[in-house]
């Protein structure tokens, strides 16, 4: 097996045959640029995205929300293009356009008919090569960012999941918002946001992955000649990206954060360091989760929401990172019954930690999670996300039977190991809500 940033420029590989649940191409053009693609003849439909490995983990304090507001003004108008232009070439074709920033990619994504991809491809490619990004874009767009910080803040849901990776990661990139500070974006220049856009859009870290009725060779072909237009120059030498191995300092001294808010409900947040996105117990981790609280009928929704009725909404959460993770548990709750909440939950905890779930939550959690994934599999912005994230994150892509295998194969005991691993830790405890 080749991994994407093994693979030497101008060539095409097979990673999945249509035996293997789809036939899933791969070809890396001359400056690292890859494109992916998974064909699925039996659709109307495409799925095409374009995935840049850089997020808010890659700026620097000073430029603190710089890859979100950047997200924005890409969508504001090309040397060729004006924002109407970018949206009304997608909407004129029924199709849909959006794009996200997590802490470790961006992505520009839209799906359309399969008879429009070559279009859809130009006017992404295009935003994504020649956007003008200018000084009145920048101004104009900087409310727009800070209405979306306010609208965060109004969240006590979102606020409380900020307010716990601040305290884990502390003030280091992990641990600052994706959206930015109201500070910092109200500060933000032109001139830094378009050196961030110079310094990380380049075709190196870019994957472009498309999942539907296409064809690979026309794709690449599509895709080449739209970057070309873009002037990126696609002729160099240059590997894929792969990210450097950092080391996130992580608070394993537990603690117990508390933001004031005028609130009808007390938002909590329990958790603990989780597993990193290169460990290989990420599929025990999924299996865990849907016992522990993926579900109505998982050990948490249970006991917290059903025997004792605390709660509406529980459940619990993994997230991992390239170096880092985090795994927890959340709740909203009446302020007066956030001790009782906090306690059952600490206490179903302290009984998986020690006790681990038993053989029928075992056997209920793999068929939630195998079927999750593959009910979700049914469309193709699915898969184009599946492919992609493959890529950018282990540099293959699985076959769907090789990820059931994992889950499938997942122990009582492996389940048991992992709960006590993770739960035995100190643990940091967040609430948004009133004083």
């Amino acid at each position: 097996m080749v991994l994407g940033h093994e693979q030497r420029p101008g060539t095409t590989r097979t990673l999945l045959t249509a035996e293997q649940g789809g036939l899933v191409k791969r070809t890396v053009l001359p400056g690292g640029l890859r494109i992916i693609t998974e064909q699925m003849p039996s659709v109307r439909s495409a799925a095409i995205g374009i995935w840049v490995n850089v997020g808010s983990r890659d700026e620097i304090a000073s430029q603190t929300g710089s890859a979100h507001y950047l997200e924005h003004l890409l969508f504001k108008g090309t040397k060729t293009r004006s924002a109407l232009d970018i949206s009304s070439s997608i909407d004129a074709v029924g199709g849909e356009m959006n794009a996200f920033t997590s802490k470790e990619v961006t992505c520009f994504y839209t799906r359309v008919l399969d008879t429009s991809v070559p279009q859809a491809i130009e006017v992404l490619v295009d935003m994504i090569t020649s956007a003008t990004i200018t000084t009145v874009d920048v101004d104009q767009e900087r409310q727009v960012v800070l209405e979306e910080i306010a609208m965060r803040d109004d969240d006590p849901a979102d606020l409380v999941h900020e307010q716990f990776s601040r305290a884990l990661y502390g003030d280091a990139p992990l641990g600052r918002s994706i959206l930015g500070t109201v500070d910092n974006i109200s500060n933000l220049s032109r001139r830094s946001i378009h050196g961030f856009y110079r310094k990380y859009y380049t075709p190196d870290r870019l994957v472009v992955s498309v999942a539907g009725n296409i064809d690979h060779a026309n794709v690449v072909k599509l895709v080449r000649k739209a970057f070309n237009q873009g002037g990126f120059d696609l002729t160099g030498t240059e590997a894929p990206f792969v990210p450097a191995k950092s080391k996130t300092k992580v608070n394993h001294s537990g603690g117990f954060v508390k933001h004031n808010k005028t609130t009808e409900q007390a938002n909590l947040v329990i958790g603990v360091p989780g597993l990193d996105r290169a460990d290989e117990r990420r599929y025990i981790q999924s299996v865990f989760n849907a016992a522990l609280g993926g579900g109505m009928s998982s050990r948490l929704f249970q006991e917290v929401r059903e025997k004792r009725g605390l709660v509406y909404t529980v459940y619990s959460f993994g997230q991992q990172f390239q170096d880092a993770g985090m795994a927890g548990v959340y709740a909203g709750c009446s302020p007066k019954n956030l001790a009782q909440v906090r306690e059952v939950i600490s206490d179903v905890l302290d009984d998986v930690s020690i006790n681990g779930i038993t053989a029928a939550e075992l056997a209920k959690a793999k068929g939630q999670v195998s079927g999750g994934m593959v009910l979700g599999l049914e469309d193709t912005s699915s898969r184009m996300s599946r492919i992609a994230r493959g890529e950018l994150n282990n540099g293959y892509v699985p076959s769907v039977s090789e990820t059931l295998d994992r889950i499938s194969a997942v122990t009582l005991e492996e389940v048991h190991a992992l709960a006590h691993h993770l739960w035995s830790q100190e643990r940091l405890t967040a609430v948004v809500g009133p004083e």
